[in-house]
C-alpha cells in the first residue's frame, strides 16, 4: 500500500511536466518565416534590391525562399543557415551575379504569430553583391519585417 501512495504523487508530477513542456516548446519557437525589407533609403548599389524572403513552412501565402529584386527577378538560395544569432547565405549565380548575407536576428519568438505591423528592425548584417566573382558592393544594413498577406 504504501508503494502505492508514493507512486501516485510520482507519476502525477510526471504527467504535469510532460503538459508544460510542449507549451514551452511552442512559445520559445523560433520562426523569423516573412519578408525583410532595408530600413530606410536603400544605399545607390542596392537599390535595385526589393527583399530578402523566407518561407520556413513552405507557406503558399509567402513568396519563395530567397533573395528578390525590384524587377521581380529571384536568387534562390545556394546555401543557408537560419538561426537567431546567425544568419547567412549565398545566393545561385544568375548572369554573373550572386549575393552574400552574414547577420543575426535582432528578436526571436514565431515572427508571423507576434507581429503588429512595428517599424523597427529586427534583422540586421552585411549584404554583399558579386559580379563575375568580384565584390561590386557591399553594405551593412538593418532590416525590417513584413508578415505576408
Amino acid at each position: 500500500m504504501r508503494k502505492s501512495l508514493i507512486l501516485i504523487p510520482v507519476v502525477a508530477l510526471l504527467l504535469a511536466s510532460w503538459a508544460v513542456a510542449p507549451a514551452q516548446t511552442k512559445k520559445s519557437r523560433f520562426d523569423p518565416s516573412g519578408s525583410f525589407w532595408i530600413s530606410g533609403e536603400p544605399p545607390s548599389d542596392f537599390s535595385d534590391f526589393s527583399g530578402i524572403n523566407l518561407n520556413m513552412r513552405q507557406l503558399r501565402r509567402l513568396p519563395t525562399t530567397g533573395l528578390q529584386l525590384n524587377n521581380g527577378v529571384s536568387f534562390r538560395f545556394r546555401n543557408v543557415v537560419v538561426k537567431q544569432s546567425n544568419f547567412t547565405f549565398t545566393t545561385v549565380t544568375l548572369k554573373g551575379v550572386y549575393y552574400t548575407f552574414s547577420g543575426k536576428f535582432l528578436k526571436g519568438g514565431d515572427y508571423a504569430a507576434t507581429w503588429q505591423g512595428e517599424e523597427e528592425p529586427v534583422l540586421e548584417g552585411t549584404l554583399t553583391k558579386f559580379k563575375d566573382g568580384k565584390k561590386a558592393a557591399e553594405a551593412k544594413l538593418k532590416f525590417m519585417y513584413f508578415g505576408g498577406t
